[in-house]
């Protein structure tokens, strides 16, 4: 299974993107799908998840402004950001679980920059 992000830029405070991530292969089916983000000098951290059923998951802080969507329950995630802030520039990953298994894998990273 590989995942091919993409979607990220420069945009200016108050903008919006979409990134999308998705996945490639056969004869896998994929549970949870998340993005994380990874900021200069801090941790990586989860901005949001969704699984198959439709169930999403945001951090606090991009909450109202973050969409995460899945169409039809199949192997592309989609990050609908609106209203970006400065400190959302941040490298984004998408992170996905395969179902029936503990295997996890992981995009390339998609570079999201925010100018004030």
């Amino acid at each position: 299974v590989q995942l091919q992000a993409s979607g990220g830029g420069l945009v200016q405070a108050g903008g919006s993107l979409i990134l999308s991530c998705a996945a490639s292969g056969s004869g896998f089916t994929l549970h949870v799908m998340a993005w994380y983000r990874q900021a200069s000098n801090k941790q990586r951290e989860l901005v949001a998840s969704i699984t198959r059923s439709g169930t999403t998951n945001y951090v606090d802080s991009v909450k109202g402004r973050f969409t995460i969507s899945r169409p039809n329950a199949k192997n592309t995630v989609y990050l609908r950001m609106n209203a970006l802030k400065p400190d959302d520039t941040a490298t984004y990953y998408c992170k996905a679980d395969r179902l029936y298994t503990n295997l996890t894998y992981w995009g390339q990273g998609t570079q999201v920059t925010v100018s004030s």
